[in-house]
């Protein structure tokens, strides 16, 4: 049965799923960093993530939940919409962490909610409350430092990484305001495995078909990739898709800015990466805008950050 933005029945799931899938998506991340300095390329690793993902999951519903592959005609193009941005979302954002430090990857990432807002704002054409600029501005600041631009060839980073980086934000955005959308009549297990079906089949077109196996060289790159394509895609795609549901976006939004600070940890205790004072001031001004621009409208009851209370 289809999970609705507004079903809060069961808020602690819904907290706990995407905190989960965040912790998911720093580790992935951190265990990306492994693979790119074995060799594989953020090409590779996205068709391994696709087509890896998406078959593990189309078997185990094949045989456990078969009712949830079948799908009304007329909902095909979003969901082959949702893959093509899911292929971008992934590519964009591996892409980056090979560039530059995993932590600020991933806080790039965090402007999603900020371009969510942008692009709600420009189709519905309402105006930006007063407490909603200032989390932009702040946003803005907090990735001016973040990623190190007083200072960019002494803390290592990478102008195409960081291009790379808001890239892959704002193609997530795209794809969570779709699948806020696809809730309404799909479960989020569907959304899920459509869209990386969609996903392995256009890296498997772009990407000479299943080139990136001949990668996996050694049991240990083999467990990292695993790791990777179910613990790092399929799961925390499906908690975050799930707990969306049970709480609302604006809150899961808020519960999933856990995933820097996890990935910060990560990356200093297996990749030996630091972030200077600056870096992580912008981290955290980043962080606080976010946090303000969800909350803003809130009420009893009510979803965080709704359309309504935020941009009237």
């Amino acid at each position: 049965m289809p999970i609705t933005l507004q079903d809060t029945t069961k808020p602690q799931i819904g907290y706990l799923c995407i905190m989960c899938a965040a912790m998911l998506w720093a580790l992935s991340g951190t265990t990306s960093k492994f693979l790119f300095q074995s060799g594989l390329t953020p090409l590779d690793l996205v068709q391994l993530r696709t087509t890896i993902g998406a078959t593990a999951l189309l078997v185990w519903l094949a045989v456990a939940r078969l009712h949830l592959l079948r799908v009304e005609r007329c909902s095909l193009p979003s969901l082959a919409l949702l893959g093509v941005l899911l292929a971008a979302t992934q590519f964009t954002y591996l892409f980056a962490v090979s560039r530059i430090h995993v932590a600020v990857a991933i806080v790039l990432q965090c402007q999603a909610p900020l371009f969510v807002a942008l692009a709600t704002v420009a189709i519905l054409r309402q105006r930006l409350a007063p407490r909603v600029c200032f989390a932009l501005l702040g946003a803005t600041a907090g990735c001016y430092l973040m990623v190190g631009a007083h200072s960019l060839t002494d803390t290592g980073m990478d102008t195409l990484g960081v291009v790379s980086g808001l890239v892959s934000a704002g193609c997530f955005a795209a794809y969570t305001m779709r699948c806020e959308k696809g809730l309404t009549n799909n479960d989020p297990l569907t959304m899920v495995v459509y869209a990386m079906l969609v996903a392995a089949m256009i890296w498997n077109v772009f990407h000479p078909p299943f080139s990136a196996f001949a990668q996996l060289t050694s049991p240990s790159i083999l467990g990292l990739c695993l790791f990777v394509c179910i613990g790092g895609t399929v799961i925390p795609f499906w908690l975050y898709v799930k707990g969306v549901g049970l709480i609302g976006s604006a809150r899961g939004s808020i519960t999933a800015t856990l995933e820097p600070v996890v990935a910060g940890v990560a990356a200093y205790f297996l990749l030996g990466e630091l972030l200077d004072i600056w870096q992580m001031l912008g981290g955290a001004i980043i962080l606080s805008s976010l946090v303000l621009l969800q909350l803003h409208g809130k009420k009893q009851g009510k979803e965080l950050g709704s359309r309504e209370e935020a941009f009237r």
